[in-house]
């Protein structure tokens, strides 16, 4: 399984969220601490998607490799020199017999959107094949990659053109967990003001500092007392200002 973190408050360094911590998303890479049967270490790409400005439609910068986090020359320079206030960060660890490429690589990213997902989809790919068919044909023209979290980032995109991000989140996780039953699937979502998270399979983990920032990641960065363990079938919800936990089938049934 992956591993992905979303942080939003005042503008670090990327390298605060990326090197710095004692269990920071690179130690993660190569000593995760929660893998829960999903594999050893996350070496198969990494990404990190940031907002140069949290405004209203703010666009992210995305910059993805195909290869370990810990062997790219470049990302400790980058992530020491841009500061931002918005980020979303994902390292890799490829489900057998799916391609290891940079467009496979987390944040998935369209309309203003950054999008992760830690999981995968049971009985890939004909459990979904019925979902991926009833979506617009230019929606699957574009598809990045030959992988589930792509095809989950292509339904959830679908839905956000509603408006409702939470809704369409929930729709998601609801619609792939009843056509895959056993799939994992942690979702992460952000547009630079909110950041939407699930727990269906896997760990996560959220530090919220009222009125300071917010910090949600599968592990914990550090030993901070603030970090609390979301439970598993849970929905997050978190700004600035607050956060708040409810359990997905609770959403779900409404």
């Amino acid at each position: 399984m992956c591993r992905h973190l979303a942080y939003l408050g005042p503008p670090v360094p990327l390298a605060r969220l990326l090197f710095d911590p004692p269990h920071s998303l690179v130690r993660q890479s190569w000593a995760p601490s929660d893998m829960r049967r999903g594999g050893r270490i996350n070496a198969d790409g990494f990404g990190v998607g940031w907002y140069p400005d949290t405004g209203a439609g703010a666009e992210p910068v995305v910059y993805r490799r195909d290869c370990p986090i810990w062997s790219d020359r470049n990302l400790a320079g980058l992530a020491g020199a841009v500061r931002a206030g918005a980020v979303l960060a994902a390292i890799r660890s490829a489900t057998e017999g799916m391609p290891v490429v940079e467009t496979a690589s987390a944040p998935f990213t369209a309309g203003g959107w950054l999008f992760s997902h830690n999981g995968v989809i049971a009985g890939w790919p004909g459990s979904v094949a019925g979902l991926a068919a009833a979506l617009p044909v230019p929606d699957l023209l574009v598809l990045e990659a030959p992988i589930d979290s792509v095809l989950l980032w292509a339904l959830l995109r679908h839905r956000l053109r509603g408006g409702d991000a939470v809704g369409a989140t929930v729709t998601t996780v609801s619609d792939v967990a009843s056509t895959a039953p056993g799939s994992r699937l942690n979702l992460l979502l952000t547009d630079s003001r909110t950041v939407i998270a699930t727990t269906l399979g896997h760990s996560l983990w959220a530090r919220h500092r009222p009125g300071l920032d917010v910090l949600v990641s599968s592990e914990p960065l550090d030993d901070d007392a603030a970090w609390r363990e979301v439970p598993d079938g849970s929905l997050v919800v978190a700004t600035i200002a607050g956060l708040a936990v409810t359990a997905l089938g609770e959403r779900i049934s409404r």
